[in-house]
């Protein structure tokens, strides 16, 4: 038995990368035993501020879909599907967008902060003002009761239940008030130390090559204060430390306390990670190497997933609109 429905989702901005995977994705491929899941590639979403340029979705798509099965989401236990497929969505977005009040979308956290960090995109639109509703029509759709969220999308689950909580009160009792179940996301710093991202150039693709993670693993910066190997060193300021944590949890203590010693060198610190993440990160390798020589296998997934996906959704909105009276 099943615990519950989940759904959750991804924009598709192209290859993942470790935060990515320890971040959701890792979590995702636990879920699937627990919940019946929808995971679907937002590509809607995409365009609430990448409207200008649609150049790179197809490949993005196309990207997130082989990093999802090579991280582990099997069809066989989880629905894999392309969020335009499923018309139902843009449907149920439409109509939430007519009892919405405007207020709730202009207080949402996402809204003001994105405004503030995008100033050089042209974002005041009605869609990117209006994608919680969209956000909401993504997960009622399929009647999903939990949502996995770290905590600062909190405020956004909060949202969907509030325009859920609306619609039942206005019209009738269809849709569940959906809660956030807080996933504990490993966090990795980007081999710089600053922050994992594709636009500082300082991250571990989940794509990347045994070789390549070696070479990556080699040039992740240390403690600064480090001159010499005897020197004491401070692992709380070192992004291979943070790493080991992660990959190497087991030698942590042996690793701090060589590390303050000036027992060990940052060289041979860094060979033992990259080691460990090799180790962790092969069947990952394989399984993408394998995945990448049966396209037509991908058409497939995505192609059973939708299918399953719009008989749920169309039965939800066969409810909607008999709820709304507009089922004439």
């Amino acid at each position: 038995m099943k615990k519950g429905v989940i759904l959750s989702g991804m924009r598709p901005t192209g290859s993942l990368h470790l935060g990515n995977y320890f971040g959701a994705l890792e979590n995702w491929v636990k879920l699937q035993n627990e919940y019946e899941c929808y995971f679907t590639i937002v590509d809607w979403h995409a365009l609430t501020t990448g409207y200008e340029d649609t150049s790179d979705i197809k490949n993005n798509i196309t990207e997130m879909i082989i990093d999802w099965l090579s991280a582990g989401l099997d069809p066989e236990k989880c629905k894999i599907f392309i969020q335009s497929h499923i018309k139902e969505h843009a449907e149920l977005h439409l109509l939430f967008s007519m009892s919405t009040p405007l207020s709730w979308l202009l207080r949402c956290p996402t809204y003001k902060d994105q405004l503030n960090q995008m100033k050089d995109r042209n974002i005041t639109t009605y869609g990117f003002l209006g994608y919680p509703c969209l956000q909401a029509a993504d997960i009622l759709v399929y009647k999903a009761d939990t949502v996995p969220v770290g905590e600062d999308q909190i405020p956004h689950v909060e949202l969907t239940r509030e325009i859920a909580r609306r619609f039942n009160f206005l019209f009738k009792e269809v849709f569940p008030e959906p809660q956030s179940k807080l996933t504990k996301a490993k966090v990795l710093p980007g081999l710089d130390g600053r922050k994992m991202s594709k636009s500082y150039n300082n991250y571990i693709a989940l794509s990347d090559s045994p070789d390549e993670i070696r070479k990556k693993a080699s040039l992740m910066i240390t403690d600064p204060a480090r001159i010499r190997k005897d020197d004491p060193g401070h692992p709380e300021v070192c992004a291979v430390f943070a790493f080991h944590k992660v990959f190497n949890e087991g030698e942590v203590p042996e690793i701090e306390e060589s590390c303050r010693g000036g027992k060990i060198g940052c060289v041979a610190c860094k060979k033992n990670l990259a080691n460990k993440m090799v180790e962790y990160m092969t069947p990952i390798y394989e399984r993408r190497q394998d995945i990448l020589t049966k396209p037509q296998m991908l058409r497939e997934i995505v192609a059973n997933g939708g299918e399953a996906a719009r008989k749920v959704a169309a039965k939800t909105m066969e409810e909607v609109r008999e709820a709304m009276k507009i089922d004439w």
